[in-house]
């Protein structure tokens, strides 16, 4: 059955929500922005945490190192997926004591968040764990938040949402799939 496609985020507006996630970032971070690090989820977290890296440089004049964290063995649902090739965890720094930012593109039920937050600790005890999600599209099942959201978009289970990103697929978009 085809699905049917509402863009959500033009590349316009997927830049101009990045730009202001990085303002909400430095706003909350207040005089403790040079605490920050970011970490990038795997796939698509990771350039927008490159993003809001570059961002926030170009409107503070501050350089923070950013990671890239893949969560595939802390995941809770090993034995009912297509195991992928994990990707390569990079943090070039220690995370212990620093405020991370976490950044992913959509969060849905909220496990991606927990088994990244399993991760993070592998690696550190930092002092305070924030979230940036792209898309919050509800239906949470653990009690996990974001502190920064591009745009909360209530959706159906039986739907999808569809982040491009220029680094991995060519154009910068956002879409709401539906089942006709």
């Amino acid at each position: 059955m085809p699905a049917d496609v509402v863009e959500i985020f033009s590349a316009d507006e997927v830049r101009r929500t990045v730009t202001r996630l990085a303002s909400e970032i430095v706003e909350r971070a207040g005089d403790r922005l040079s605490d920050l690090a970011l970490m990038g989820i795997f796939t698509r977290g990771v350039p927008l945490a490159d993003r809001l890296a570059r961002q926030i440089e170009a409107l503070e004049s501050i350089h923070l190192p950013v990671g890239h964290l893949d969560i595939t063995f802390y995941r809770d649902d090993l034995d009912q997926i297509n195991l992928r090739t994990p990707e390569k965890t990079e943090i070039p720094f220690d995370p212990s004591g620093r405020i991370i930012v976490l950044v992913d593109d959509v969060i849905y039920q909220g496990r991606t968040v927990r088994a990244a937050l399993n991760a993070v600790n592998e690696y550190g005890r930092p002092e305070a764990i924030w979230l940036a999600v792209l898309i919050d599209r509800g239906h949470r099942n653990v009690p996990i938040h974001p502190d920064f959201v591009g745009k909360r978009l209530p959706t159906a289970r039986e739907e999808n949402v569809k982040v491009y990103l220029q680094d991995i697929d060519g154009r910068d978009a956002v879409e709401l799939l539906t089942r006709s």
